[in-house]
């Protein structure tokens, strides 16, 4: 019987992590399962997650300097060719997909010898909305001299 109500956590945290759009923390899952009257300690999330991870269905990034660690579906979108941009004061993450960086990345095996895992970086500063440039024409999309396109 315990083996079947495992499997059933199991089922609806990975149902929850396909269905996400963005990346999701342990709290994020803890919080929907709750809403959803189906009761799990924080401590199953967490062995649930660390599975999934080592079977390659989620894939974990540390946020680094006591922020814990958010998780994503792999087959949903891969994080493995792009860098991620963290808001220090809202917290969001962004993927990063920009040309320029893509360059620093070969100069920096080319010249270096070294490989960058980009899927894994995370460049730490604030976003559009935490600055107020959230009006229209202040993003990096609409500006024409952005490299990033």
């Amino acid at each position: 019987m315990k083996r079947e109500y495992s499997t059933k956590q199991r089922t609806v945290i990975l149902n929850f992590l396909r269905q996400a759009s963005t990346h999701t923390t342990a709290k994020d899952i803890l919080l929907h399962l709750k809403s959803q009257n189906i009761k799990v300690s924080s401590a199953t999330v967490y062995r649930t997650l660390e599975k999934l991870e080592k079977e390659g269905a989620v894939r974990k990034m540390s946020m680094g300097d006591g922020l814990g660690a958010c998780y994503q579906y792999t087959e949903s979108a891969s994080c493995h060719g792009h860098f991620h941009l963290k808001c220090i004061e809202c917290g969001e993450l962004i993927h990063l997909s920009c040309q320029f960086l893509d360059e620093m990345e070969k100069h920096i095996f080319d010249e270096h010898s070294f490989t960058i895992s980009s899927g894994k970086t995370v460049i730490y500063g604030k976003c559009a909305k935490c600055m107020g440039l959230t009006e229209e024409g202040n993003d990096c999309l609409s500006k024409d001299n952005c490299k990033c396109r």
